[in-house]
């Protein structure tokens, strides 16, 4: 997450802390009749994240796609336990965000703008301009191009393996009716669980993309990933 100043970064451990490990333990912990209750902890629970969310949203002073889908998801997650809606609908919520982010993705391959510019190939992190002129010099433009709807595309298969892996963890951990204890410690137990099992491996999905934009510039433009970083010489 990026805040106004490069003094103001948050850690990435706070931010854990927050959004993961506490309300994973109220959840777990604390929703029992003889604490909070399922309501009260379910509520508490989600005070946590959302706080986070919105924080990073004002601060960034605009709105941000990925941060404003994690507010929506938080708040569905508190409407399906809230509402006492079947726990279908908590699958089907888990894999619908980044399902819907995958497709975003893929079919931004085929505008001018692929979703991969922004994410991985921008002016914040690469010196696009010196890759470009080099580039045009060695007359790869249009092979790179094809690469970057390659990587385009590896990125899409990440969301949609989060989207696969959030469906089959939800529908195996959350079985209790919503608004019961159960349902709390059992959506605990999803939201630690769904960090290692799923955000993990998606990560190790995106260094790939990353490692085949960083190649793909080595043999196209002839510049090292330091070379093509912002910020060299």
């Amino acid at each position: 997450m990026q805040t106004m100043t490069d003094t103001a970064k948050p850690n990435m451990l706070i931010e854990l802390l927050i959004t993961l490990i506490i309300p994973s333990l109220i959840l777990m912990k604390l929703s029992g009749p003889e604490n909070l209750g399922a309501v009260y902890a379910l509520l508490l629970a989600l005070v946590f994240p959302l706080a986070w969310g919105a924080r990073d949203l004002l601060m960034r002073r605009k709105l941000n796609l990925f941060a404003a889908l994690g507010l929506v998801s938080i708040l569905l997650t508190g409407g399906i336990g809230l509402l006492q809606l079947d726990t279908q609908w908590l699958a089907i919520k888990e894999a619908a965000i980044p399902g819907l982010i995958g497709l975003a993705v893929v079919v931004s391959a085929y505008t001018s703008k692929p979703l991969v510019r922004v994410l991985l190939f921008s002016p914040a992190l690469m010196n696009v301009e010196r890759i470009q002129q080099s580039l045009s010099q060695r007359g790869t433009g249009d092979a790179f191009d094809a690469r970057l709807k390659a990587a385009t595309w590896m990125l899409g298969g990440s969301f949609f393996f989060s989207a696969a892996m959030n469906y089959v963890l939800a529908t195996w951990i959350v079985v209790s009716p919503a608004g019961t204890p159960a349902f709390n410690e059992e959506l605990g137990r999803l939201t630690l669980l769904s960090y290692p099992m799923i955000a993990l491996p998606s990560m190790l999905i995106m260094m790939a993309v990353l490692y085949y934009l960083a190649r793909s510039i080595r043999e196209l433009a002839g510049l090292k990933l330091a070379e093509a970083l912002k910020g060299h010489a």
